[in-house]
């Protein structure tokens, strides 16, 4: 049997097609949002294999990545077609927000929260952890115009974006406060001893 192509040609137009039919542009709402979870899943697989090989990070970040496939086929599918989603499955539902909600509450249990703004980047699970938040928040303004209420997209984003958050202190442990950074002086550092100096 010959094997299927990754290729289409379909959308070399630049369109692309939805779930349950139908073609937009690439750059328009629906595609513009579920690419950023795309974008936010990816990164999350990266969290994955920086962080430890078993555990409840790893098993965490498996589900969060399967609950974005929730995301991104309800994302895919036209306004008029969304009464054919299976909660759960290709549509958010009210308890997978309360979920992370439970989880932000558990996970804060953890660790000591910081009192002022951090510094990312303390471990490199939890930078790529942070890096997702950002993207989950992107994500989440490009939902405000592809799944306006009563989808819940736009709420799970949300809690997602501060689950992250909790998640990559969880996984720094102690986190660098902004204060705590000195910054460069103009111009950037210098390799010159400092007796050398002007």
């Amino acid at each position: 049997m010959a094997r299927a192509r990754i290729y289409t040609k379909s959308g070399d137009d630049g369109t692309t097609g939805l779930l349950f039919g139908g073609r937009v542009r690439k750059d328009s709402e629906l595609p513009t949002a579920y690419g950023s979870v795309d974008e936010a899943q990816s990164i999350l697989g990266l969290a994955r294999a920086h962080g430890p090989s078993e555990g409840p990070l790893r098993e965490l970040v498996i589900s969060l990545q399967r609950d974005l496939w929730v995301l991104m086929a309800e994302l895919a599918t036209q306004p008029s077609n969304r009464h054919k989603l299976v909660p759960g499955t290709s549509a958010v539902t009210p308890e997978m927000v309360e979920r992370l909600e439970r989880t932000i509450d558990e996970l804060g249990e953890l660790y000591d929260p910081p009192t002022e703004f951090v510094v990312p980047g303390e471990t490199v699970t939890a930078a790529w952890l942070d890096l997702a938040r950002t993207v989950v928040r992107r994500a989440e303004r490009h939902a405000l115009v592809a799944a306006e209420p009563p989808s819940l997209v736009g709420p799970y984003l949300n809690r997602l974006s501060d689950l992250l958050w909790t998640m990559a202190r969880w996984q720094e442990g102690d986190s660098r406060p902004a204060r705590s950074v000195t910054p460069v002086a103009r111009g950037g550092p210098s390799n010159e001893p400092e007796e050398d100096r002007p």
